[in-house]
């Protein structure tokens, strides 16, 4: 995770296992045009698998999405908890939600192993940010708008969750949270189009 901050403010960036996952089951089942904010797709690409055998007879894909859409809107709101307990082999958590917890079940161990990956990748690029220190553009973003309003910072904390998605953008989650791909950082200028205008509402 990453921290910047200053009296009364403080901006972080990390990911989210959970996220992961819920991400890779939503493109391992093809549940496109699912959840909110509409998210581009994971990256390295997840391949599709059919599901209407394995959900047949518990409301089927129309059920499965509905029930992603509903974990989803869970995991923002509770980040960085995880919401509900991803618990093997059963999932009771998740014994209101037949459809994902019969996806769970079965493409838990894939997903993990994905979700794994896509943790150590991120430890990486944190590590390189570190030791080249392009983070700092964080706090330039909100000196500048200090300087431009000539006062100092009200008080916010802006959560930045990072995800490996396909599109090097980023969505904004009033009041206080965005989520972006995980290489956005890397595009600097790209990076400020879509952070400062945020600051400059928050800060």
């Amino acid at each position: 995770m990453h921290e910047s901050g200053g009296p009364g403010w403080r901006i972080t960036m990390d990911t989210s296992g959970p996220m992961l996952i819920a991400l890779y089951l939503r493109d391992v089942a093809g549940l496109d045009g699912a959840g909110k904010p509409l998210l581009s797709h994971a990256a390295p690409k997840v391949r599709h698998a059919d599901h209407s055998h394995l959900t047949s007879d518990v409301g089927g894909i129309h059920a499965l999405k509905t029930e992603w859409e509903a974990w989803w809107e869970k995991l923002v709101k509770t980040y960085p908890d995880p919401a509900l307990e991803l618990a093997p082999p059963s999932f009771k958590a998740f014994g209101n939600s037949p459809a994902l917890q019969r996806v769970l079940q079965a493409h838990f161990g894939s997903a993990l192993g994905w979700a794994t990956d896509r943790i150590d990748e991120y430890a990486k690029i944190e590590a390189e940010r570190e030791a080249n220190g392009v983070t700092g553009v964080l706090n330039e973003m909100v000196e500048d708008r200090l300087l431009e309003v000539g006062r100092s910072s009200r008080d916010f904390d802006l959560t930045i969750i990072e995800l490996p998605l396909n599109e090097p953008r980023a969505w904004y989650l009033e009041p206080s949270t965005m989520i972006m791909s995980h290489k956005l950082l890397s595009e600097p200028d790209v990076f400020r189009s879509y952070v400062q205008p945020v600051v400059e509402i928050l800060a």
